[in-house]
C-alpha cells in the first residue's frame, strides 16, 4: 500500500511504502510523553491516539512526568515519573533522572511528545537515552509559550532533535510560518479527532447526576486558567437573576473564580465541579442550555467541539482557529463573539436561549463535525508518520 511522505517543503509529497506496525514478528513499540496527568484536551488526545494505534497492532506506554489531578482517568499501560509538579532543583533532577530511566528501559521504537514541556524536555532526555524519532505533538500556541520554552522549542525544531512537529489546525500551521526553514520543514498538519459526545441522557436525568439546579444552564469545560478567561462568564450572572453557570475542570484559577462569584453575589449559582472524566462529558454536556466558551487563546478547542457535536448551542470567542475549526462546508457551527465585551457575549447567549431557529441551525451544521475530525483519520495519519521514520 502507498501513502505519501512530505518532502522539506510542506505539503509536497512522494510515494512510499510503509512497513507493518509489527515488523520481524514482534510488535513496534510507541512511548506517548507528556507533563501531567489530568483530563484535559491534550490528554484525550493521546488517550484516543493510543487506543487507535493499539488496535492498530502497535504497543503502546504513556509516560508522564507527574500526576497532577486524582481523578485522572489513566489509559493502560501508563507510567509516572513524580507523584506530582517537583516543587524544588532536587526534586526535578529526580524526575528527569526517572524519566530518562523509563525511556532507556522501555526501549521504544518511536516516542512522541506532547504539550510544550513534554517536547522540550521529552525529546531533550529521549535523544540523550535512546535512538528513537521523535514526533512532537505542537499544540500549544507559539504566542502562549515562555519566551526561554518557546527558543528552546525552536532551536531543537530546527537542529532535528523532532523528526516531525506535528500541528492541529491550519491557523496554528500560519503562526508556525514565520519559524525557520528547518523547523518548517518538519511541520506536518494532523486534525484532532474527537469521540462522540452526543447527548446520551435528558437534560434533566444529566443534571441529577451532577446535582445541578433545573434552571437556566450556562456550562464550559475548561482547565481553571487565567487564559481561558471563564471570569467572563461569571461576569455574565449578576445581569440574569434567572441564569446558572456549571464549570467541569480544575486549575491554579479557581480561587480568583470564587472569590469573583462571591463579590458579585452569584456565588449560589455558580457550580464548580471539579475535573471530570472523558466518560462523563457526554452527561455534562447533556445539562447545559448553552456551552459558553470565553478563552483568550487556542490552537484547536476540542472542547467547544465537542460541545457543538453534541448538540449543545455554543457561544464562543470570535478567533481565526476557532472559525476555522467549528464549521461544516462554510457553515458556522456556533456563534462567535467577542468574549471580552461583557454587552456582546451577554446578548449572544440571549440570543441562543431564545432564538430556536438559529439553534436549531447550528445544531444541524454541527452534524457534520464528526466527519471531519474523524479519530480513523487522526490515528491513520500517525500512521503514516510513524512508517516514515521508523
Amino acid at each position: 500500500m502507498l501513502h505519501y511522505q512530505p518532502n522539506k517543503a510542506l505539503g509536497e509529497t512522494t510515494a512510499t511504502a510503509l512497513p507493518p506496525p509489527n515488523g520481524g514478528g514482534r510488535k513496534l513499540h510507541v512511548l506517548l510523553v507528556q507533563t501531567q496527568a489530568e483530563n484535559a484536551g491534550a490528554q484525550e488526545i493521546s488517550r484516543l491516539l493510543g487506543a487507535g494505534l493499539t488496535a492498530r497492532g502497535y504497543r503502546v506506554t504513556n509516560l508522564f512526568f507527574f500526576r497532577k489531578s486524582d481523578s485522572f482517568d489513566e489509559p493502560p499501560d501508563t507510567i509516572y515519573c513524580a507523584s506530582g509538579r517537583p516543587g524544588n532543583p532536587l526534586a526535578l533532577l529526580q524526575m528527569l533522572w526517572t524519566l530518562g530511566r523509563h525511556i532507556r528501559a522501555t526501549r521504544p521504537d518511536a516516542v512522541l511528545t506532547f504539550q510544550h514541556f513534554g517536547n522540550v524536555i521529552g525529546a531533550g532526555v529521549a535523544r540523550l537515552v535512546c535512538r528513537a524519532p521523535v514526533i512532537a505533538n505542537q499544540v500549544s500556541s507559539a504566542l502562549s509559550m515562555s519566551w526561554p520554552v518557546r527558543a528552546a522549542d525552536i532551536v531543537m525544531g530546527s537542529l532535528g532533535f523532532f523528526d516531525r512537529i506535528t500541528l492541529n489546525s491550519l491557523d496554528m500551521q500560519r503562526e508556525y510560518s514565520r519559524y525557520p526553514k528547518a523547523y518548517r520543514s518538519r511541520m506536518v498538519h494532523v486534525p484532532h479527532g474527537f469521540d462522540d459526545k452526543a447527548l446520551t441522557l435528558s437534560k434533566q436525568a444529566a443534571r441529577q447526576k451532577f446535582n445541578l439546579p433545573d434552571r437556566i444552564l450556562l456550562g464550559c469545560a475548561a482547565r481553571l486558567h487565567p487564559h481561558k478567561r471563564l471570569d467572563a462568564a461569571i461576569r455574565l450572572l449578576p445581569d440574569q437573576p434567572s441564569w446558572h453557570l456549571a464549570l467541569a475542570g480544575q486549575g491554579a484559577d479557581e480561587a480568583r473564580l470564587r472569590q469573583l462569584a462571591n463579590d458579585l453575589k452569584v456565588s449560589d449559582r455558580l457550580h464548580l465541579l471539579g475535573e471530570i472524566t472523558p466518560r462523563q462529558m457526554a452527561e455534562f454536556l447533556a445539562a447545559l442550555d448553552v456551552f459558553v466558551f470565553p478563552t483568550q487563546a487556542e490552537t484547536f478547542g476540542l472542547a467547544a467541539v465537542e460541545a457543538a457535536n453534541a448538540g449543545v448551542p455554543s457561544v464562543v470567542t470570535d478567533l481565526p482557529v476557532l472559525r476555522e475549526v467549528l464549521s461544516f462546508e462554510g457553515k458556522p457551527t456556533a456563534l462567535f463573539v467577542d468574549a471580552s465585551d461583557h454587552t456582546k457575549l451577554s446578548a449572544a447567549v440571549s440570543e441562543l436561549l431564545t432564538n430556536q431557529r438559529l439553534s436549531d441551525e447550528l445544531r444541524q451544521n454541527a452534524k457534520g463535525l464528526k466527519l471531519r475530525y474523524s479519530v480513523d483519520a487522526m490515528v491513520e495519519e500517525y500512521v503514516r508518520i510513524l512508517g516514515q521514520v521508523i
